[in-house]
């Protein structure tokens, strides 16, 4: 079978994920994108040798999956109209601009039975998959605490150039909300549950709405407490980065970055420094393998088998975004988080 895909949005989002496709095995036909901008739509068209489709039900009817890779107040009507037609769908993440969205769309493709996937992508990159084995290994011992930056120029401007970020009835929020949900997720994936959240934000560049800087400090069920420091600034020469430190009762382990590191270990019985194709042999030697997270989507289209990760997972995340926001709109309070679902592994 060759899964027909559909894109709506045409953006740095869609881009991203074409890109994904267009080194993926399984076999696949991208069969058109629309975006409510004509001009970007076929501009992307052109460049990628594309079909441009006039509309969103265009879209639905010529494709098996769409890809929903628009502004994010738009992602629950077009995640409904997908599923009302029994299509497979891929939403980029944040789900929505808010919980309650987020929820009713998790049951909305799971009452049409569809194959249902998020771009929380981070959890496949090479440097976070060595992290958490490295954590969870038991010569490290319990976390302790966990240091977490993640900064960013304000992406309304660069190869972003996303207007809709400085618009709150678009967007729904800024940076906790936009980027760090990743952040959260890979907290919880990397550690373990979360129990409470205290957070505090600010608005430096006076976006209504969108909050430039979020402070996270997060409690976990097993031990141990995390810093989040998320910043949206304007420093255009400083490309995405994400640091974690974990601290270990005895290791220290570090990831300079989320994709190829280097990731480094520190402890008494000897260090780790490994990045790129050593990162890789690494990963290969403890039975981690790697993943195209749009491969493994379309595989799951493909065989009707579920995708990971699903919206449940989105909804966890909306569900820690949700506690911060009310944190800081209550002057920084802890705020307790419900249980995390049992995931498994894709």
């Amino acid at each position: 079978m060759t899964v027909r895909i559909g894109v709506l949005g045409a953006g740095f989002i869609a881009r991203y994920h074409l890109a994904m496709l267009a080194s993926a095995r399984t076999p696949h036909e991208v069969v058109g994108i629309h975006d409510p901008d004509d001009a970007k739509a076929q501009a992307l068209g052109r460049e990628l040798d594309l079909p441009v489709l006039p509309s969103e039900e265009a879209v639905l009817d010529a494709a098996d999956a769409v890809y929903v890779c628009t502004w994010t107040s738009e992602h629950p009507r077009l995640v409904a109209a997908a599923a009302a037609a029994g299509r497979a769908v891929f939403c980029e993440k944040p789900l929505a601009v808010d919980l309650a969205a987020a929820r009713s769309m998790l049951a909305d493709v799971r009452a049409a039975g569809v194959v249902h996937q998020v771009g929380l992508v981070l959890r496949d990159a090479p440097a976070m998959r060595l992290l958490r084995s490295l954590v969870h290994e038991p010569s490290s011992g319990p976390v302790m605490g966990v240091v977490f930056r993640d900064d960013q120029y304000l992406p309304v401007q660069g190869v972003y150039a996303s207007d809709w970020r400085a618009d709150k009835a678009r967007a729904g929020a800024g940076t906790l909300l936009e980027h760090s949900i990743h952040d959260l997720d890979l907290l919880e994936w990397v550690i373990g549950p979360i129990t409470s959240v205290t957070c505090r934000t600010e608005h430096q560049h006076a976006i209504d709405g969108i909050e430039d800087m979020a402070v996270v400090l997060a409690t976990f069920a097993g031990g141990g407490v995390a810093t989040l420091t998320s910043v949206w600034h304007d420093i255009l020469a400083r490309p995405s980065l994400r640091r974690i430190e974990v601290l270990c009762r005895d290791a220290m382990i570090t990831a300079e970055s989320d994709l190829w590191g280097p990731v480094r270990r520190q402890r008494d019985a000897g260090d780790l420094d490994l990045a790129d194709d050593a990162l890789r042999d690494e990963l290969a030697a403890r039975g981690l393998r790697l993943r195209n997270p749009d491969d493994g989507f379309l595989r799951a289209v493909r065989d009707g088998t579920v995708a990971a990760p699903g919206f449940e997972v989105a909804v966890r995340a909306h569900e820690l975004l949700d506690a911060c926001y009310r944190s800081a709109h209550a002057g920084g309070v802890p705020i307790d988080v419900p249980p995390a679902p049992d995931e498994e592994e894709p």
